[in-house]
């Protein structure tokens, strides 16, 4: 099965974590990293594997990218397998891989994921499973979601057994700025949406208090978080600050639209 995977990587000023996400695709034929224009040492480093094939282009959005990539640079491969730049297959993701033998009916497989704070693994994370691996010459689309980006398939979906590791390794500084950016998106998809239509996560976030109190309680007292010592507080605060940086551009909204109410004249 390997021979018939074309991994995807986006990447953008990924310097601190491509090789060791690069490392772990030695095993494929061609990889297909699609950049944004960086500025960093990243292409020195994709461009240092013999199996990297290096295309740019610029950054609309991260649905915008993927199907860009699935329409011009993966439409003659068999099955894509879509990697953030931070995605480190596991110690055994690749004999998984090896031994597939999908179905007809198998469109995509979906993979869970280990945490790391500073390469350490954590026991527990908030992250969701995604499917990572999907049939190429179907109708899959991407589709944004918040600041994310959704992968639309028809089809049934395989959860696999094996984990990716997510494992960012850039400084604190570019952690607050994306953060920022994500936030301004979770925002406007939340309140864009009806409340029936909203993920169980963001009808909590629209409460504004609630999602920075419990993301950091759930992921140390029933995922575990409070044995994972140092590297588990990071990561519930990082929870902390994510969700508080969502639940502050919320409230900016609030207060702009009321803002922009207009009060009844005062009568002389």
């Amino acid at each position: 099965m390997l021979e018939k995977i074309t991994p995807l990587i986006l990447t953008f000023n990924e310097e601190p974590n491509i090789q060791r996400v690069l490392e772990r695709l030695s095993w494929a034929r061609e990889v297909v990293v699609l950049d944004s224009g960086s500025t960093d040492r990243t292409k020195e480093i994709a461009l240092s594997f013999p199996n990297v094939r290096w295309e740019t282009r610029a950054f609309d959005s991260f649905a915008g990218q993927c199907n860009f990539a699935l329409e011009n640079l993966l439409s003659n491969v068999e099955w894509v397998l879509s990697l953030d730049s931070d995605y480190v297959l596991g110690t055994d993701c690749e004999k998984e891989l090896n031994r597939l033998c999908p179905e007809t009916w198998v469109e995509g497989y979906q993979f869970g994921f280990v945490y790391c704070v500073e390469g350490k693994p954590l026991r527990g994370t908030l992250y969701p499973p995604r499917v990572c691996l999907f049939r190429s010459k179907t109708k899959a689309r991407y589709a944004q979601d918040g600041h994310a980006h959704r992968l639309i398939l028809d089809g049934k979906v395989v959860q696999l057994s094996s984990k990716i590791l997510h494992d960012d390794r850039k400084p604190l500084s570019r952690w607050l700025v994306s953060q920022s950016k994500y936030a301004e998106q979770e925002a406007d998809l939340i309140l864009s949406q009806p409340w029936g239509k909203l993920r169980l996560s963001n009808r909590i976030r629209k409460w504004i208090v609630l999602s920075p109190v419990l993301a950091p309680l759930v992921y140390l007292f029933l995922r575990g978080g409070i044995f994972d010592g140092r590297p588990g507080l990071v990561y519930a605060f990082q929870r902390l600050m994510a969700e508080a940086i969502i639940s502050i551009k919320l409230l900016e909204r609030q207060i702009a639209q009321e803002g922009h109410l207009k009060l009844p004249a005062e009568k002389n």
